[in-house]
């Protein structure tokens, strides 16, 4: 090799080992929003005492999971008036005062770098703040509040570069019970958005003015679009628009808008929320209260077919699996996830026959909603469990093997008569981001 290659292989091994060649995490659940973190030189256990806190930093309430780009990191929250408090029951809908922020944050310190905060009373179920991550793309952040405000905000600085109110411009008389939940998904010049309403479940907007482009699907009622994350999928020669909302999961083409296909899959109180999962020609989709269903997409046309649905007694006595928040995981022929009570759970995936499970990743014991959300990390798997832990394991057809923990924060958010953290992680620049009501930290997991 001559003394210019080797140069050259030495800047290129300077330079990625520089924070700028690190990993982004610009949107729910991931780069290419499949749960998937690629980055490399990661700790394989964490030290005693746990991994070394970067910065931790107060912040507000709220669901809504941190997204990282460069040295920024972007947030919401929900602020409170002095003396309010949120309901005791989190089930009361009653209105009250308080404003939602996005908040950018230096990567280094933690410190705001800028805020957009506006008024934003609440009146949803579960009160405790915005639900969905940030998407952020080409200086741009595109954030969508509890309550529908959705913006789109220059990222350098935090000025709105355009904004709507979806309560009121698509006449909604109530928000949903549980809020604007699904996450915003960046498709070319789209932004897709579940909106609800007659023909608005489904709305694309243009992302440089927000003029809508397009729209589908009919939703009623006071769940409307539902809770679930669109993705898009490659499938009988399409790009397909994949939407689980109340009554079906719908395919539609990501352009225009126009319908592939529809299977019915009707969630029980509006309940579509984890994420639909594609491998190969497999699409898994998981319901607290309706158990599992698993198609097979047609590779020569946009269609889809049954292949297996199983439904348990009830939401406590389930089968196969039945998934609330947690986003459950395809590798190979199996499917991993967490059940309605807590037990993360491993399926055979050609039938839903379960192979075994466990309590260990979340509450360690049952508990109505217990979760933990899952991360792939090279051959193994990466838990932010309710309790605030950080859990390194691997999950194979034989059983959950657990390699590393750490608490990282406390879990402050009311439910079932416990306190819960139910945040999604990011994880970007070789760090762990994570946030509860009163604090978000970054600790560092490089070798």
């Amino acid at each position: 090799m001559k003394f210019h290659d080797i140069a050259h292989v030495l800047f290129l091994m300077l330079v990625c080992g520089l924070p700028a060649c690190a990993d982004d995490w610009p949107q729910w659940m991931g780069p290419k929003r499949d749960g998937v973190w690629r980055e490399t030189g990661i700790v394989d256990t964490f030290p005693a005492g746990g991994p070394p806190v970067r910065w931790r930093v107060p912040i507000g309430g709220g669901y809504s999971g941190p997204a990282v780009v460069g040295n920024r990191v972007y947030v919401t929250d929900k602020q409170m008036p002095q003396g309010i408090q949120n309901p005791d029951n989190p089930f009361n809908r009653t209105r009250t005062p308080a404003t939602e922020r996005v908040v950018c944050l230096n990567g280094d310190d933690g410190s705001i770098v800028w805020k957009h905060e506006y008024e934003c009373p609440y009146t949803v179920s579960y009160p405790a703040g915005p639900r969905t991550t940030p998407v952020v793309q080409d200086g741009r952040v595109y954030t969508l509040g509890s309550e529908g405000h959705l913006f789109c905000l220059e990222a350098k600085d935090g000025k709105v570069v355009w904004g709507k109110e979806l309560k009121k411009d698509y006449q909604h008389e109530q928000s949903p019970v549980w809020g604007w939940s699904a996450n915003l998904l960046l498709d070319g010049d789209r932004l897709i958005c579940l909106v609800g309403g007659k023909g608005t479940t489904v709305v694309a907007f243009h992302k440089e003015t927000g003029k809508e482009i397009w729209r589908a699907i009919d939703s009623s009622g006071p769940h409307g679009p539902g809770y679930s994350s669109p993705v898009i999928i490659e499938a009988g020669g399409k790009r397909q628009l994949i939407v689980w909302h109340p009554t079906a999961i719908t395919s539609l083409d990501p352009e225009s808008g126009s319908q592939y296909w529809t299977q019915p899959f009707a969630s029980a109180q509006g309940l579509s929320v984890a994420t639909p999962r594609v491998s190969g020609d497999n699409l898994f989709i998981s319901a607290f209260y309706n158990g599992s269903l698993l198609l097979k997409l047609d590779q020569s046309q946009p269609q889809a077919s049954v292949v297996w649905k199983r439904h348990g007694e009830n939401e406590k006595n389930t089968d196969a699996l039945h998934c609330l928040m947690s986003t459950p995981v395809i590798d190979g022929d199996y499917i991993y996830g967490v059940c309605s009570h807590g037990e993360t759970r491993c399926l055979d995936l050609k039938n839903g026959d379960r192979k075994w499970s466990t309590f260990e990743p979340t509450s360690k014991q049952s508990a109505r909603w217990g979760n933990a959300f899952i991360v792939r990390h090279e051959g193994r798997y990466v838990f932010f469990s309710e309790q605030g832990d950080l859990i390194l394991a691997q999950m194979t057809p034989e059983g959950y093997k657990e390699l590393s923990r750490a608490h990282l924060l406390e879990p402050t958010g009311p439910s079932q008569r416990r306190l819960v953290v139910w945040t999604h992680p990011a994880f970007a620049n070789r760090c762990a981001y994570v946030r509860n009501d009163t604090e978000i930290v970054c600790v560092s997991l490089a070798k």
